[in-house]
């Protein structure tokens, strides 16, 4: 059996939604993604009752802040054998050099948050960054593969740049998944499953096309299906 691909996101509001949907999910088909919304609400209690049904956690709070607090706040996270955490690269090579300290190389994984995929070139002018969303990304992904880190959270438009640069071991987690057929909601920079894995994408962070399915197991299923040949 191979290692789960799809990190399924957890984006709901409250516990209960969030172990009703783990419920019917399976830990060899998919990971699970917790974020602000929820981890806010319930704490690291839910992340315990995730693993204790056999899934990995990817804890997505998106670090921010000065070296040392970031630090603090990775060392809590790999304290609760989450599978993976993230900073956002923005935060600086201090930051990024003293997070990657504060984790134990080969237990939680570490990566960077390169930029949001919501945001496209009129985002950037209004924050003061130069030069294409592209340019940007590659930027911030050398900077975390300097500070060796685990890998960085990207767009899978840009994950095919990234694999060739980078390396085989270097993680690539791609949100902004999509079904050919589904609209892009709040997404800017999207890609189909199988794009982003042909691209060179380690892992795929899906919500709503599972989570909204009527049959989310299967949904899973289905999905694996389409990635399994590449």
């Amino acid at each position: 059996m191979h290692e789960p691909r799809i990190i399924v996101a957890l984006d709901f509001p409250d516990d209960k939604s969030a172990l009703q949907l783990a419920h019917r999910l399976d830990p060899q088909l998919c990971r699970l993604k917790v974020g602000k919304e929820l981890f806010t609400a319930t704490g690291p209690h839910l992340i315990e009752q995730l693993m204790t049904k056999g899934f990995d956690v990817f804890l997505d709070l998106k670090f921010h802040d000065i070296p040392n607090t970031v630090a603090k706040a990775c060392q809590a996270a790999a304290h609760l054998n989450v599978w993976m955490v993230n900073v956002h690269a923005l935060g600086g090579r201090k930051m990024l050099q003293t997070a990657r300290k504060a984790i134990t190389p080969g237990t939680t994984k570490l990566i960077a948050v390169t930029l949001l995929t919501s945001m496209d070139q009129d985002d950037l002018a209004d924050i003061g960054l130069a030069g294409q969303p592209a340019q940007i990304v590659d930027r911030l992904a050398r900077l975390a593969f300097e500070c060796e880190l685990d890998g960085v959270v990207c767009s899978a438009l840009e994950t095919a740049q990234l694999r060739q640069q980078f390396g085989s071991e270097f993680c690539l987690v791609t949100p902004g998944i999509r079904m050919p057929d589904n609209n892009t909601d709040d997404q800017r920079r999207v890609t189909t499953p199988q794009q982003a894995i042909r691209n060179g994408a380690n892992y795929l962070v899906i919500g709503r096309p599972i989570t909204q399915a009527n049959d989310p197991l299967l949904a899973c299923q289905q999905l694996n299906s389409e990635i399994s040949g590449f």
